[in-house]
């Protein structure tokens, strides 16, 4: 299944563009949002939980989020068409990134998404549809690849999501279609104007233990190809990745947590073009009083399989990752280290690099990288919503001749009123600077200005 372009695709986008203005603006003049609000304009975090006291960076999906459960979807077994559930998104975003080449990407753009759910039909059978938009306000033709647009500095509008949800048995679901979903290789990596979304064949489960013996969620899909960010055209996932042919993805995986210990594994196969394994483990830890110290570990391994058809010869990457967070009132504090190794480059074709020390402007993967982060976020106690946090991530020589060391400095502010008129606003200023020891241009730097707002119900 591809897209085509065709007249009724096109008024269809359209439709929906418009109804994301004109929902987004129905709430801005005074009607209260229902739903979720969206503390992080990337990731749906808890209220309590902002930019600032989540390490986790935009566009990354640890395991203990990932297998799906975040659908519109209501939990009382009604009918379908009261059940059905909407979901409007207007954004604009300014993005500016000056190069080590001396090169510049620099757009302005407004866009987002109108989407629906139904209920379930004779109780097992749900219907979800959602278009995507991207228009341009500023974009010179010389400063292209921000990936606000698409490729030219060009609007885009697709119709992005497109599925059935089949309820096979409680907690037990079969997707299949146009869809988006949250795993750390394959994700909607919602760091632009639009995510990623997946032409896939998804089961995704969970599972009570019993008598206090934890909670098991698990995923099997086939993901046969992807919308990329800024794209209005669906690609097979080994054409996505640098292939010439066309191959999907099989993926399966699981994760398991009881209380504050959680562990997870998930393998992406690809024929002929890649293999990727994925382990992640995390642990609470008491200090006493209100000290809390989280610990988290992850590993990555990256081969070539097959007829080794992403490039001539054969490869093999891995990465180390370990993490230790510190919450402090309003405050967290987090240090994280990893390494990297093998005859290649770590590579991310499909979302957000996972690892800890990828942040704004760099991910710190090539192969010998070496990479140590400390980050500090706070929310403001006298203003609700308002939150900061800055970071620092320190690479070492990587092993490839003509590679660089390099550091990176990263601050993010963000208002995001939890509740009020403006629940579900989201305004975030984010600048990186990346210093490269070495090399004919010694730096890099990346600002951006977003103001995203979400609208549920």
């Amino acid at each position: 299944m591809r897209d085509k372009p065709n007249r009724l695709g096109e008024s269809a986008c359209a439709t929906l563009a418009w109804l994301v203005m004109l929902g987004c603006a129905d709430t801005l003049r005074g009607q209260q949002p229902g739903g979720t609000s969206a503390a992080s304009v990337t990731r749906e975090r808890g209220s309590s939980e902002t930019a600032a006291l989540s390490s986790v960076e935009d566009g990354q999906t640890p395991l203990d989020e990932a297998f799906g459960w975040r659908e519109l979807r209501l939990e009382q077994r009604h009918e379908a068409l009261k059940d059905t559930t909407f979901k409007f998104n207007l954004r604009t975003y300014y993005f500016d990134r000056k190069k080590f080449d001396g090169s510049e990407s620099e757009a302005w753009a407004i866009g987002g998404w109108a989407g629906m759910k139904t209920g379930y039909f004779l109780d097992h059978v749900a219907l979800g549809v959602t278009g995507y938009t991207s228009q341009k306000l500023y974009g010179p033709d010389n400063r292209d690849g921000t990936l606000l647009l698409a490729p030219g500095q060009e609007p885009y509008c697709v119709l992005g999501e497109l599925y059935a949800d089949v309820r096979l048995i409680d907690n037990l679901d079969l997707f299949a279609g146009r869809k988006e979903y949250d795993t750390p290789f394959i994700n909607r990596n919602d760091t632009r104007m639009t995510p990623n979304t997946f032409e896939a064949l998804a089961m995704q489960g969970r599972a009570e233990l019993g008598d206090g013996g934890g909670t098991l969620k698990y995923g099997f899909a086939y993901f046969d190809s992807i919308k990329a960010r800024n794209s209005d055209q669906f690609v097979s996932m080994s054409v996505a990745a640098g292939a010439s042919v066309e191959r999907g993805v099989c993926t399966v995986g699981g994760f398991y947590r009881k209380e504050g210990f959680s562990f997870g594994a998930i393998d992406y196969y690809c024929a002929d073009i890649i293999n990727i394994g994925y382990l992640e483990a995390k642990l609470d830890q008491p200090l006493g009083g209100d000290w809390k110290l989280r610990l988290a570990a992850q590993f990555t391994d990256q081969r070539s399989v097959g007829d080794n058809l992403l490039q001539a010869d054969s490869f093999w990457a891995h990465q180390f990752g370990l993490k230790a967070e510190v919450p402090v009132g309003h405050a967290l504090f987090t240090a994280a280290y990893t390494a990297a190794g093998g005859n290649a480059n770590m590579r991310n074709p499909w979302s957000g690099y996972p690892g800890y020390t990828s942040v704004q402007g760099q991910d710190f993967d090539r192969a010998g990288e070496d990479a140590f982060l400390l980050r500090a976020g706070y929310e403001f106690a006298g203003v609700e919503g308002l939150s900061a946090y800055a970071l620092g991530v320190f690479g070492s020589t990587p092993s490839e001749a003509g590679q660089h060391r390099q550091d990176e400095y990263d601050f993010n502010g963000q208002w995001a009123p939890p509740k009020g008129c403006l629940k579900g606003l989201a305004l975030r200023l984010r600048y990186a600077f990346v210093d490269q020891h070495g090399g004919h241009a010694n730096t890099l730097s990346d600002f951006r200005v977003l103001c995203n707002y979400s609208y549920n119900f």
